[in-house]
């Protein structure tokens, strides 16, 4: 995934994160730009245009959280919270600003690798992908025109509601996608507050596509957060 041509700008004031991450993503290959501020990072973004934003939220200027509003108001650049606030409502906060996924420091080049990896082909799927007609991760196969989904070639029924939420899932594929995002897209405002439609919809899924619900392979808890369908080749 990662080449000359990639691009990653850093938005963090602490200089022993920037070198920690300027020696792993120099060591993969990528192109650095690094940002002290929140102010500086938004004009990088602007005129460098990378492929994936990785953002610290304690920034001496102005809020993590007001730099992904002001981002997101012109670009769908992947960005990855990288930050000392682990707190559930953070990440909630972070995710509802529009960051794509969220880590929690101290963290591993590992972990941070396979987020990026996902933030970039979520990314590439979305510039290059939309016209297709047919999801797959795994063994689940949805045809989103004809609305069928097949496991491991055997049709499965979905109700309207399940293949609805599963469209949601599937648009937004290997990102944390919080309850409040879910039920504002199936349910629209008034189900909001209803988060029992959520527990009660995927597990209706789980036991409709995965191969052990109490151990799901696809759609994956993100505690107290949301939930994330994973991609698999």
């Amino acid at each position: 995934m990662s080449s000359p041509e990639l691009t990653v700008l850093v938005i963090e004031d602490e200089a022993p994160i920037r070198a920690f991450l300027r020696a792993f993503l120099q060591s993969q290959n990528y192109k650095l730009i690094e940002a002290t501020t929140g102010g500086e990072g938004i004009g990088l973004a602007a005129s460098h245009n990378p492929d994936v934003i990785l953002l610290d939220l304690g920034l001496p200027d102005i809020d993590g959280l007001e730099v992904i509003k002001r981002v997101r108001e012109w670009t769908n650049t992947p960005i990855i919270i990288i930050s000392a606030r682990g707190k559930e409502q953070d990440k909630i906060n972070g995710l509802d600003a529009g960051a794509d996924d969220y880590l929690i420091k101290p963290f591993s080049v590992g972990e941070l690798a396979a987020r990026m990896r996902v933030a970039l082909r979520h990314a590439l799927n979305v510039g290059s992908k939309t016209d297709e007609s047919a999801f797959q991760t795994g063994e689940i196969r949805v045809d989103l025109a004809g609305r069928q989904v097949w496991v491991a070639e055997q049709e499965v029924h979905l109700t309207p509601i399940e293949f609805k939420l599963m469209l949601v899932m599937i648009k937004h594929a290997g990102k944390v996608v919080t309850h409040r995002q879910l039920l504002k897209e199936v349910w629209g405002q008034a189900g909001s507050d209803q988060s029992h439609y959520l527990r009660i919809y995927i597990h209706q899924l789980r036991h409709k596509l995965e191969p052990d619900p109490a151990r799901p392979t696809y759609l994956r808890t993100e505690p107290g957060v949301g939930y994330r369908l994973v991609c698999l080749e």
